[in-house]
């Protein structure tokens, strides 16, 4: 992957964070502005006006709810290519359509002809984007994300299906292994620390993309 240059003459990078919900993708991109001052591009979730229903009615409200993150995320991605900071983005394009829209129509939540409609439409907006220079990765186990959802406590997640977690978790394993065939993707496990006040380990995850970058 190529780096566009700063107005300093630094490089230019482009850093996604990637994880399943409740991992602390937004926690650490938060991070990352802060200490670093990056450019940040934090996931709308909230804003979705379809995430509640979906949560409610998976196979009724599912491709609505997916087409929406998706034009969100290629908002945030073309905004990311013209910047001339570098980004830190709160789970990518990539995700949506690879794993989310992919997993909710396997398990047959989404109709054919939706999907369809979908993946055409994403592949078509893919293969016009600038790929991430690194794709953090942030791994934990379901209950540790379970825990978390309920800890930062979005009424419309409390109820959320296990299976459909461990559904995503088995995606995004797979997903970062083909990334990581043609891109540069660090993996992170956080199930032993505390993604919110562990400063330490914290202060080492920043060192480690630092170093990786």
């Amino acid at each position: 992957m190529g780096t566009m240059q700063e107005n300093d003459g630094k490089r230019k990078t482009f850093i996604a964070i990637a994880g399943n919900i409740g991992v602390g993708k937004t926690t650490l991109t938060r991070i990352l502005m802060e200490r670093r001052q990056w450019q940040g591009f934090l996931e709308k979730e909230v804003f979705n006006p379809y995430l509640a229903d979906f949560y409610g009615d998976m196979k009724r409200w599912a491709f609505h709810s997916q087409l929406f993150f998706l034009k969100e995320r290629l908002k945030d991605h073309l905004r990311i290519q013209q910047s001339a900071a570098t980004c830190v983005q709160d789970r990518t394009i990539y995700e949506d359509a690879e794993i989310f829209a992919r997993n909710l129509f396997e398990r047959d939540m989404m109709e054919e002809r939706d999907y369809a409609c979908y993946t055409d439409f994403y592949q078509a907006i893919a293969a016009a984007l600038k790929p991430p220079d690194l794709i953090v990765y942030l791994r934990a186990s379901i209950w540790t994300l379970i825990s978390r959802i309920r800890s930062r406590g979005r009424d419309y997640e409390q109820n959320i299906d296990k299976e459909y977690l461990a559904q995503l978790n088995i995606a995004y394993d797979r997903w970062a292994k083909r990334m990581a065939e043609e891109h540069h993707v660090l993996v992170i496990e956080t199930d032993e620390f505390n993604v919110y006040n562990d400063e330490a380990w914290l202060q080492g995850i920043v060192d480690r993309i630092l170093t990786a970058l």
